[in-house]
């Protein structure tokens, strides 16, 4: 089976259909409905000596206060690294490559200046050299600073012998940083490595935006197809997702069937979580 390159990527305006969960506020026009998800939050423990039940409380909050000023700050620096990228792409379109040049040398000393990406270039360097001890502080470093940062942008998971690999890529050309439009593609691959037929019913998305910023995504199928694959096939699409955020993720499901028997129940294949990040990864695509 052939490799996929993401530069493959050739149509993403059918964007999947989105539904709100009955009770969920909703974004206005073009924009995706929200629900908060507060699995970070830290839980206090109770404390038997009520006197110093405030000193506790208080560097809770303290702490809490830095983890949140750490994320807006990333937040902030990874857009401006989005704008720089899109700038440096059009200079290049109209054919002003000394304007070019100048944006590709701010984007370098962005990068050996950005915490994040030196902190990655860091555990990267400290795996090659088998600093482990080294490795786990740049991983620990980066967890506080950026803590989905770490999700790499594509996914493996297999149910029932049901094989899903994930890999996401973001679309300078499509997005729109000053607006916080940001434009990601998708490219997943379905094999079925077990001994039956099966038919992918419908599908199941959870995205979230860098604000922690949750929706559910439902649909028949996908791309328009309910494809059935034999046992030894693949079934391969590529679809897009637009965030107001420069980084999130994506996780879900497909409901399938095995089709060789009549009145089969339907099961759920899951799709691992993947990130989607203006600043990418060095996975290798699949």
């Amino acid at each position: 089976m052939h490799s996929v390159s993401l530069k493959l990527f050739m149509k993403f305006n059918n964007v999947e259909s989105r539904h709100s969960t009955p009770g969920r506020a909703s974004f206005g026009a073009g924009e995706l409905p929200v629900r908060l998800n507060c699995g970070n939050r830290r839980r206090r423990r109770n404390c038997r000596v009520i006197t110093h039940s405030s000193e506790r409380d208080a560097e809770a909050g303290g702490a809490e206060s830095r983890s949140q000023q750490n994320s807006s700050s990333f937040f902030a620096r990874n857009q401006t690294y989005a704008l720089l990228k899109q700038q440096m792409e059009l200079a290049a379109k109209s054919e002003n490559y000394e304007e070019a040049a100048r944006i590709r040398d701010s984007l370098k000393s962005f990068e050996e200046e950005e915490p994040v990406l030196r902190l990655r270039g860091l555990m990267r360097e400290a795996i090659a050299n088998e600093r482990f001890e080294d490795a786990a502080r740049c991983r620990d470093l980066i967890k506080e600073i950026a803590p989905h940062y770490l999700l790499k942008c594509s996914s493996d998971a297999t149910t029932l012998g049901i094989r899903v690999q994930v890999r996401s890529v973001y679309i300078e050309g499509r997005s729109q940083p000053l607006r916080n439009q940001f434009f990601f593609a998708y490219r997943i691959r379905i094999t079925n490595n077990s001994n039956r037929p099966v038919q992918l019913l419908k599908r199941h998305w959870i995205i979230t935006n860098a604000n922690e910023k949750s929706e559910d995504v439902w649909g028949i199928g996908v791309i328009g197809e309910q494809p059935v694959i034999l046992p030894n096939n693949s079934f391969e699409y590529s679809s897009a997702c637009p965030l107001t955020t420069p980084s999130g993720r994506m996780e879900g499901d497909f409901e399938m069937k095995h089709i060789d028997k009549v009145g089969s129940k339907t099961f759920n294949v899951a799709v691992a979580p993947f990130a989607l990040s203006t600043l990418g990864d060095a996975t290798e695509s699949i």
